[in-house]
């Protein structure tokens, strides 16, 4: 149990360094967009590879293909929703466009990490965590709370509260991870399959319309070949 709410808390420990390094380090465009597009394409493996395949294999196809159309309805819904209220660049390393909302970015940060790390959760219920997962969250934490904390900081939130806000974040991921052990242990396989995929799908959803085309803006076609690593280093770490 404490080994679940350890690892959930490892992963959202970078949105609270990611907060400091936006806070306190001058990070070059280009070299973010390099770590973006890394973290998008070891999430992308993570979701096909630990998530996708395995749910089909033990959930069966239906439950899978559901769950992984629900969660990428509803990312795609909840991300319509944070346009309108501020915070559609909330990825964004740059400043953001007059309109944001810093508590509109806080939501949405909130709603893209919670989900993957109730998955750290069930990878634990009948295995050892999954690295592939923590080191994916992980590494597309980094760029999203230092470009988050930009967006904050424009909205004039002191530098106190911007590091208040993301302590609240990194523990709810830890307790999302351990509630992810605790609750859905016993589950039978087709919900296990579709929370899953739910969670599949909002990441998929997530990386191609926030992640992607930052990446690709600042940091040019060279991060095709980073993304295609991040893949290929997700699969590797799937066999390890």
């Amino acid at each position: 149990m404490h080994l679940a709410l350890m690892w959930g808390g490892i992963a959202g420990s970078a949105l609270f360094i990611g907060a400091i390094l936006g806070l306190y380090v001058n990070i070059k465009k280009h070299i973010l967009s390099y770590v973006m597009s890394f973290g998008t394409g070891v999430l992308m493996g993570a979701a096909t590879f630990e998530m996708l395949f395995e749910s089909a294999k033990h959930g069966g196809l239906k439950a899978t293909s559901i769950g992984f159309l629900c969660g990428a309805l509803l990312f795609t819904l909840f991300n319509f929703w944070l346009a309108v209220k501020g915070a559609s660049q909330r990825k964004r390393s740059r400043q953001n466009p007059e309109g944001h909302s810093g508590l509109a970015i806080f939501i949405g940060t909130i709603i893209d990490s919670l989900p993957e790390a109730v998955v750290i959760g069930i990878s634990m219920i009948e295995a050892n965590v999954s690295f592939v997962l923590v080191i994916a969250i992980f590494i597309s934490n980094l760029p999203e709370g230092l470009s988050s904390t930009i967006g904050l900081m424009q909205d004039h939130y002191s530098k106190k509260k911007i590091l208040f806000l993301w302590t609240i974040v990194s523990g709810l991921t830890a307790l999302c991870s351990l509630l992810g052990y605790v609750l859905l242990d016993g589950a039978s396989e087709r919900i296990l399959a579709f929370i899953n995929t739910f969670a599949a799908g909002g990441i998929v959803a997530m990386v191609s319309s926030t992640m992607m085309p930052e990446a690709y803006e600042d940091g040019g076609p060279i991060v095709g070949l980073i993304t295609s690593l991040g893949l290929l280093t997700s699969l590797v770490l799937t066999f390890i």
